[in-house]
């Protein structure tokens, strides 16, 4: 701590001595930097020593990542978004006034350059500098070179720094940049219109889970920041729209993990006319059309496991998975009284009101989830547990539902939707019942899904994907809070700011006509 106390005051003092001298520490002109990834290959074809010889001088601006400094003349690398580059800064070509306030210079500060290109003896690029500018001065050191920033904790909350000295960080948020961006190609060239649905709702739906409060003061109304957008894409169903999706940020006030985040983004779309037996086939199109846009591959890894993303997919029922995988007898899957008693015997403990459909369920969760490392798709879940999703119209004790497994992990949750407003209607209520007095999740039910039900929803089918978690699968990230910019963490510990506090004085005011 002393030694990072002392980094701090040596910076400071150099940077008052620069600033004395008339350098602006934090300038606003040095315009129109030319991105170095533009500049590398125009110097490919030079020979070692030697120099551009057409063309003018190239300008340039990046923070210092290295620094070898000598009597009257120093090499030092800059790092701008596009990449890194070399630059020799010669006290004979810079001038004995500019080359003194440039050995001041850190490693961290920000800086333009005016220079030609050449190489060097071992054929290294590099910008010799005409004309050396600071931008912003760094009054803190960066991380040590061979050790990095690797405290994961620093990493995730000083993401700014760890963005500047890890590439393999950076590369991971362009990829999900991409993985985005080719989320809206493959919806738009499908005649799906994105839409935005409300953040703020007053009634929370579309999933089990404790929402984010907080209030308006104009309305005098409580609302909640959303769980999921599924309701109100429903709404623009029966409004007219067939074709929906949505890229969304969602919020869940629960607990952090490896995989959950309260604040994570959701791609969530709806179709009219269509079944989960369709979604299933879109989902396969879409995820491994991505990951070979972004990986260039149908096989990736994953920590360490190998994974093929290549259609067809594995596709179970659940009892089919809990049979083929857990290895569990179709005799006690078919009876209540056995599968409920396995489950106990399991450790597992559920709700009085729980009936063998949330048995299977937490049966599966326990022992298949992280068994499905290939993409399966688990399909037929218990009615139980789908409070949104159709009844099979030959087993209504199952829905026409999937949800994606890859990894372990689910990626993505589907179904055909349910569209009679009576059904709809009493398993809302249902689900209320089953909550009682949970403060955990709020109970209300949503009348106006329910009257907008009654106009008429055309079937269809929604499916909602993590892209998170699909981000995390193609860019081999073990934690979701490698693939958020900013995740949610503790506060740190800091000494907070004392205001100063007046003297009080017994001099009474002076009264002034």
């Amino acid at each position: 701590m002393d030694n990072q106390n002392n980094l701090l005051k040596a910076r400071r003092e150099k940077a008052k001595i620069l600033a004395e001298s008339g350098v602006k520490l934090f300038s606003n002109t040095f315009k129109m930097p030319q991105p170095i990834k533009e500049i590398l290959p125009r110097g490919e074809t030079l020979a070692p020593e030697s120099h551009e010889q057409e063309g003018g001088n190239y300008r340039v601006a990046g923070r210092i990542m290295s620094m070898r400094k000598f009597g009257k003349a120093a090499f030092f690398h800059i790092q701008d978004e596009s990449g890194r580059i070399q630059i020799y800064a010669k006290r004979d070509l810079l001038g004995d006034e500019t080359f003194k306030q440039f050995k001041k210079w850190d490693v961290g500060d920000i800086v333009g350059i005016v220079g030609k290109l050449f190489k060097t003896k071992t054929g290294e690029l590099s910008i010799e500098a005409a004309g050396l500018q600071m931008i912003t001065k760094s009054l803190r050191p960066l991380p040590e070179k061979f050790h990095g920033l690797t405290d994961v904790e620093t990493r995730y909350r000083q993401r700014y720094v760890d963005l500047i000295v890890n590439p393999e960080v950076r590369d991971t948020f362009r990829k999900r940049v991409e993985i985005i961006r080719l989320i809206r190609e493959f919806f738009s060239n499908r005649s799906f219109l994105e839409v935005e649905t409300p953040m703020m709702q007053p009634v929370p739906g579309g999933a089990t889970a404790k929402p984010f409060k907080t209030h308006h003061n104009a309305l005098g109304l409580d609302l909640f920041l959303r769980i999921a957008p599924e309701l109100y894409l429903k709404r623009l169903l029966v409004g007219g729209f067939e074709r929906v999706f949505e890229i969304n940020r969602n919020f869940r006030n629960e607990g952090l993990s490896t995989r959950h985040n309260p604040e994570f983004t959701m791609l969530e779309f709806y179709q009219a006319y269509a079944t989960y037996h369709d979604l299933m086939d879109l989902t396969e199109e879409l995820i491994s059309w991505i990951a070979s846009e972004v990986t260039g591959s149908m096989e990736i890894s994953y920590q360490g496991s190998t994974v093929n993303l290549s259609p067809p997919w594995q596709r179970y029922t659940m009892e089919e998975a809990l049979i083929e995988v857990a290895g569990i007898d179709p005799e006690i899957l078919a009876d209540d009284t056995k599968i409920m008693a396995i489950t106990k015997e399991k450790g597992i403990e559920l709700q009085p009101e729980a009936g063998p459909g949330k048995a299977k369920t937490e049966l599966f969760e326990m022992l298949v989830e992280e068994k499905l490392i290939n993409p399966t798709f688990i399909t037929s879940y218990p009615t139980e547990v789908s409070p949104l999703a159709r009844r099979n119209e030959e087993d209504p004790n199952v829905t026409d539902r999937f949800e994606l497994f890859i990894t372990g992990r689910e990626i993505a949750n589907a179904f055909s939707e349910l569209n009679d407003p009576a059904d709809q209607y009493e398993r809302f209520i249902k689900q209320i019942n089953e909550r009682g007095d949970d403060e955990e999740i709020h109970p209300e039910l949503d009348y106006d899904y329910v009257r907008a039900l009654e106009y008429g929803m055309p079937s269809a089918a929604g499916e909602g994907i993590g892209i998170d978690r699909l981000v995390m699968l193609l860019t081999d990230s073990p934690s979701i809070r490698d693939v958020i910019l900013f995740p949610h963490l503790k506060p740190e510990t800091v000494e907070p700011v004392r205001k100063n506090k007046k003297k009080k004085s017994n001099k009474k005011p002076e009264i002034r006509p």
